[in-house]
């Protein structure tokens, strides 16, 4: 039998139309993210995250630089939406998610643009930072199905997430895919503006974790559910990978983590001397050792 992704289910039940109503509804006074602005965009406001009642993307395509299971032959197809919840003050996509590099698109061009990714052959729909624009997501969803949807959703997010909004996307979402950022509230913080960060990652992938499992992998590589986390090591520790490993080996030893060597120095970073430096050798060895040491396995080893 093959893979049916979740979301078909919810929308044979009608299930699915009652989440669209909801989730648009929450822009009323946008409380999206644990920001919690307030904001009405359907009315044109903005908060924090500088977007309104339409999604801003900035490209749409295959991409192959994701992790291989999300990759395959034919690669994942990526919508890279503007804007974030988050202000990383050395984000490496600072011209998509700080200077608004992107247009506004209704949910017909959305629908269609993943329904392209589709025909291109990707292995699955990626949302990249998608947390602001969750309602418009479910709003082009039931159009793109009506059109022959039927690939796995990704969704692929900064880990601050809306407990309730993440509730919300039970049985749509058939791969989540949250970075844990850091280990640390005050650091998170000092770097992203985003307080109480790890505890309300912990919460948020936690619930995830309850609704989709460990990532699956069929028989061709491909990951067509489960959880995958992305943890960037940075300079100094300044992360806390080690507390970051061990509520992931807590959560499931079998969880696959991405423990990334990918930082660069971007945006605003010359202005905290401790960050503005790629990390050495060591500093990536020694992240793979706390993480083996937790009794993780599963996703680095791969990368």
């Amino acid at each position: 039998m093959s893979f049916e992704p979740s979301y078909i289910k919810l929308y044979r039940t009608g299930e699915l139309a009652k989440r669209v109503s909801s989730a648009i509804d929450i822009l009323r006074e946008c409380k999206l993210c644990p920001r919690e602005c307030g904001v009405n965009r359907l009315d044109g406001e903005k908060g924090f995250c500088r977007s309104g009642r339409f999604a801003m993307i900035s490209s749409v395509g295959p991409h192959f630089g994701e992790e291989s299971p999300l990759v395959g032959r034919r690669g994942s197809g990526t919508i890279f939406f503007t804007n974030c919840n988050l202000d990383c003050v050395f984000c490496q996509n600072y011209d998509i998610s700080h200077l608004g590099d992107g247009r506004d698109v209704d949910s017909a061009y959305l629908a269609n643009a993943m329904l392209s990714l589709q025909n291109y052959g990707c292995h699955n729909i990626n949302f990249v930072t998608p947390t602001h624009y969750a309602p418009q997501i479910l709003e082009a969803l039931i159009i793109a199905i009506e059109k022959g949807l039927k690939v796995p959703l990704v969704y692929n997010c900064g880990g601050y997430e809306s407990l309730d909004m993440i509730k919300l996307l039970d049985g749509i979402v058939d791969i989540y895919m949250p970075d844990i950022k850091y280990g640390n509230n005050e650091v998170a913080k000092k770097y992203s503006k985003a307080p109480n960060y790890f505890d309300i990652a912990k919460s948020v992938v936690t619930e995830m974790h309850r609704q989709v499992g460990d990532l699956v992998i069929n028989s061709q590589g491909i990951a067509e559910r489960g959880l995958l986390i992305r943890h960037l090591v940075m300079p100094n520790g300044i992360a806390g990978t080690d507390k970051v490993v061990d509520f992931v080996a807590k959560l499931s030893k079998n969880t696959y983590i991405n423990i990334m060597a990918q930082y660069r120095p971007q945006y605003k970073a010359n202005d905290y001397p401790e960050i503005n430096r790629r990390i050495t050798t060591d500093e990536y060895i020694s992240a793979i050792l706390l993480a083996e040491k937790a009794g993780l396995t599963r996703g680095f080893r791969n990368e």
